[in-house]
């Protein structure tokens, strides 16, 4: 149920992490970074236990333990899979499409992230508020620039297995307001973001009103 966090890079090929298709990304445990983010290469420190933790025994008892705690309220859970708060609908555009696009797309669906796709490869993951930074610093044509030319920034995956308190401790420990759920197969199941938990305690003090 580990969380990794992808380097900032180019939308070239894929930016998973290694568990899911291959490429070495830096894997994050602590609340706090365990070392700065370097561009040039990341690595992941606990392969042999993701590769335990997708097995069929892993499952079973991860359902074991998640139904034992459903009696208590979804915030107060003390296993809450990022599966049962995150949004399963995930709009994409290709790494070849330009930022006038993106803000088309966003504006279309009503969504304030995309994901990033390099031949039908997960390339990145942006949002609203760093594309309209981008086209601040970079105002020159900048609406025509290819998101393929373009450093995309740093974010963050898990499973839908995943400890939902425990990724929202590190997406406020890296200052990222949303992460990408892979599933078994390596494919985009959802996301997560700060608004996904805002309706989740939201919807939790106002049961708390009427008892």
């Amino acid at each position: 149920m580990a969380i990794f966090v992808s380097e900032p890079g180019r939308p070239v090929g894929t930016r998973l992490p290694e568990m899911f298709r291959g490429r070495r990304v830096g894997n994050v445990t602590e609340m706090t970074e365990s070392h700065a983010i370097n561009t040039g290469h990341s690595e992941v420190t606990d392969a042999e236990f993701q590769r335990a933790s997708h097995s069929p025994a892993h499952y079973r008892a991860m359902e074991e333990y998640g139904s034992a705690a459903y009696d208590e309220p979804r915030e107060q859970r003390s296993y809450l899979p990022v599966s049962t708060i995150c949004t399963p609908a995930i709009h994409s555009l290709p790494a070849t499409a330009t930022l006038s696009e993106a803000l088309t797309i966003m504006d279309a669906h009503g969504v304030h992230h995309l994901v990033v796709t390099a031949e039908d490869n997960v390339a990145g993951l942006i949002d609203l508020r760093w594309l309209l930074a981008w086209l601040h610093e970079n105002q020159a044509n900048a609406m025509s620039y290819s998101l393929a030319h373009i450093e995309l920034p740093a974010f963050l995956t898990a499973s839908p297995e995943t400890d939902a308190h425990q990724l929202a401790r590190l997406m406020l420990a890296h200052q990222l307001n949303a992460a990408l759920v892979i599933d078994k197969q390596g494919a985009p199941a959802g996301i997560v973001t700060s608004t996904d938990y805002l309706k989740l305690y939201a919807a939790a003090g106002r049961q708390q009103g009427n008892v």
